[in-house]
């Protein structure tokens, strides 16, 4: 099956859609909004689904991939949700130590989408560890409208903590070189903009088209940052200028793309708002500044 692109749909549903994934209209004011779009033997709920996750077309890793070595792990968060738990990926054939990097989500828990981006770097060659945020209820429960509820019921602030404590294991670990980056995608982009705030051993961050902190936080960042955004994504870019200019003013080191013509989620090759061109060029950007942040 051919896979549908972002330009097979009408920019004002794509812009619908990315309201209901992000909460801002539940499943049934999408499906009566996107009736308009519904023409030749199209249905409301067909378009959902030609929008919604291909977990299995977007694959690029397997699971059982011979090159990787993969585990789950608890861990404790004593000021967050107390015990969570996160998928650990190193390269199998690795001898000595790896620098790290703790992926953070989307806002619909550890999904397989992000456990094969967690071994796309391992394939790089770094420890990779991605925390399930939605642990204290359950863990992702594959189903990925279930997994939005779930998502909204969560105590941000706790949340924070758990990925704080991830870092904080992560860094720790004997097996590891002690640098380490964080990388997130959408509202994980949002959590590796507030970890750069949090972490004073934090040697990189890459927010993929994540919401920012307070202008205030600004002058806690120490980390490089490589910030990456979608063209097309109002609700994410306006939020940036403010807090880059505080950036800018705290000294901060960062670098800055963004993707012209790109939809917000244009790294999530599971869905038809993947751009494989902007996608690809962002990853190598990605690859490239770890490699010179955190291998030195």
């Amino acid at each position: 099956m051919q896979r549908k692109s972002a330009q097979d749909f009408d920019q004002e549903l794509l812009i619908l859609f990315d309201a209901y994934v992000h909460g801002t209209i539940d499943r049934r004011g999408f499906l009566q909004a996107a009736q308009k779009f519904a023409v030749g033997g199209a249905t409301a709920a067909g378009l959902l689904a030609a929008l919604s996750p291909d977990f299995a077309m977007g694959q690029v890793i397997a699971k059982d991939d011979a090159r990787i070595r993969s585990e789950w792990l608890q861990y404790a968060s004593p000021n967050g949700s107390g015990t969570m738990r996160g998928y650990l990926v190193r390269p199998a054939g690795a001898t000595g130590k790896l620098p790290a990097v703790l992926v953070a989500h989307e806002n619909r828990g550890l999904n397989p989408h992000i456990e094969d981006i967690a071994r796309r770097l391992a394939l790089a060659g770094y420890m990779v560890f991605a925390p399930d945020a939605l642990t204290p209820l359950g863990g992702y429960p594959g189903d990925e409208d279930k997994a939005r509820q779930l998502f909204g019921q969560l105590d941000q602030a706790k949340t924070l903590e758990d990925f704080v404590a991830a870092a904080g294991v992560l860094v720790n670990r004997s097996d590891g070189t002690g640098a380490m980056g964080a990388v997130g995608f959408c509202w994980g982009g949002g959590m590796a903009h507030r970890l750069a705030t949090r972490l004073p051993q934090l040697a990189a961050a890459v927010p993929f088209y994540g919401d920012v902190p307070a202008a205030t936080e600004a002058a806690k960042v120490k980390a490089p940052l490589l910030v990456h955004f979608a063209g097309i994504d109002d609700r994410i870019n306006k939020a940036w200028p403010p807090y880059e200019e505080a950036l800018k003013g705290a000294g901060a080191s960062m670098e800055v793309h963004t993707y012209r013509g790109t939809q917000h989620g244009f790294n999530n090759d599971t869905t038809p708002r993947f751009d494989s061109a902007a996608a690809a060029q962002a990853w190598e950007r990605t690859l490239a500044f770890f490699a010179k942040t955190l291998r030195a």
